[in-house]
């Protein structure tokens, strides 16, 4: 969360560092973020994580051997 970022932050001393970002659904209602994050999954979401492991490994390998703007460009919105 936000706090382990202050914490990179400040270990690093910049702001400056490229970092992984992993969306999640919209579908909570207001306020309730935390309750959605760390709440069960439904079926779906637990048929869809093998599949979403995979791209999040095919993303961090890409970073390493293709740089950062050729990952963004391969894979962002997906």
């Amino acid at each position: 969360g936000h706090n382990g970022l202050k914490n990179v932050n400040l270990v690093l001393n910049t702001q400056n560092y490229a970092r992984f970002r992993f969306g999640i659904s919209d579908e909570f209602k207001k306020g309730k973020q935390v309750d959605y994050v760390l709440g069960d999954w439904d079926d779906a979401e637990k048929t869809a994580l093998p599949e979403r492991l995979e791209l999040a490994s095919e993303i961090i390998k890409s970073f390493g051997t293709a740089g950062l703007e050729n990952t963004m460009t391969a894979y962002n919105g997906k």
